[in-house]
């Protein structure tokens, strides 16, 4: 089997590639906390300019149609050089969701442009990360809906201008669009230590726009199609966390020679290696799935996820292992490495939910 890019996914990662490059730069880090939301506003409005923010979404609405290669390509420079934007939730997740639907034209038309940003409800108090779990109600019938409920870990929800919830009708489990302003929608956003900005929802009568037909299994895969994006988020991660701690072995000196030279620092190194190898194929096999029958894209997306989650923890530890007591200083970037990495091991769910998921499928 072929894993290489196409002559265009090389130029679109390439090109997210000096993005990051010019507006992350891994020296500069520690001096960006203090502008991230100014530099991640100009980085989404670049992204929006090169049309990547239309990649993810369907043609039939208004998008480019792009394949679940052509956004892990993107995903791994996202990673690399740590760019905290929304791409994963509002381009990846909500157009999956919300996709054909013509009462969501105008929100999709929205992400496109790079006008506004979106995140997804789907988790809530006492339920995990289960998400049959829904105890948000929405009573109506037609175009008028009235939201009752609460959800937790909206991931990249605190600059949201609108939000896609479950809630649970007489008919079963379906999807409301709510605007981030509606009235009785109250909004409590939190940074989280990868400086990614989250946020709880709690629903009272809201009201919400319908999205036809869009029940469990529509959620469940446009989960496994974010989990995928965040898997190869990770593999960029790592990719960069090793090659910093490579160069660190290389020029660190101690006892006149450099410590890259000791023998137990190269096994280290060795076994992140082969980590990252083998986080690698995991994320090719979860993504090629996305087009697969429900069970069989279950069954290697959590497999995927399980086992990157494993991976990116361990490589981004050993990184910091290596580099001693400075690699815990926000002034490396191995640090932010690590932040991020333990925060996608949590995201949609962990490696223990995922082996849970994986075993009975």
């Amino acid at each position: 089997m072929n894993f290489e890019f196409s002559d265009e996914q090389r130029m679109l990662q390439d090109g997210a590639d000096r993005l990051g490059g010019d507006l992350w730069p891994a020296a500069d880090r520690l001096k960006l906390i203090g502008d991230f939301d100014a530099v991640a506003a100009r980085t989404w409005a670049q992204m929006a300019e090169l049309g990547w923010l239309m990649l993810p979404i369907a043609e039939g609405d208004g998008g480019l149609g792009g394949s679940a290669v052509d956004v892990m390509a993107v995903m791994e420079e996202i990673g690399r050089h740590l760019m905290p934007v929304p791409f994963v939730a509002t381009s990846v997740l909500v157009p999956t969701l919300i996709g054909g639907s013509e009462a969501a034209q105008h929100v999709l038309a929205a992400i496109g442009e790079g006008s506004a940003q979106a995140a997804a409800g789907l988790l809530e108090p006492d339920g995990g990360y289960d998400l049959a779990h829904v105890a948000t109600t929405a009573r109506g019938s037609g175009e008028t809906w009235s939201i009752t409920g609460e959800k937790l870990h909206v991931e990249d929800g605190g600059g949201a201008n609108w939000f896609v919830v479950s809630a649970r009708t007489g008919e079963g489990i379906r999807l409301f669009v709510v605007a981030a302003d509606a009235p009785g929608l109250t909004v409590e956003r939190f940074r989280a230590i990868d400086q990614h900005r989250h946020a709880r929802l709690k629903l009272d009568g809201v009201a919400g726009v319908l999205i036809a037909e869009a029940g469990l299994p529509v959620i469940e895969a446009a989960v496994d199609r974010a989990i995928c994006a965040h898997i190869a988020e990770a593999v960029g991660s790592m990719d960069a966390a090793m090659a910093a701690t490579l160069d660190y072995l290389r020029t660190r000196k101690q006892f006149g020679v450099a410590i890259g030279s000791f023998q137990a620092l190269q096994h280290r190194a060795v076994d992140m290696a082969v980590a990252i190898e083998e986080a690698r194929s995991m994320m090719y096999r979860a993504t090629l799935s996305l087009g697969r029958g429900p069970e069989e894209r279950r069954r290697a997306v959590s497999a995927a996820k399980a086992r990157v989650g494993q991976c990116g923890l361990y490589v981004g530890r050993q990184a910091v292992q290596l580099h001693g007591g400075v690699g815990f200083s926000d002034e490396l970037i191995i640090s932010h490495h690590l932040k991020r990495l333990m925060m996608i091991e949590c995201a949609y769910g962990s490696s223990d939910h995922h082996l849970q998921r994986f075993a009975p499928v």
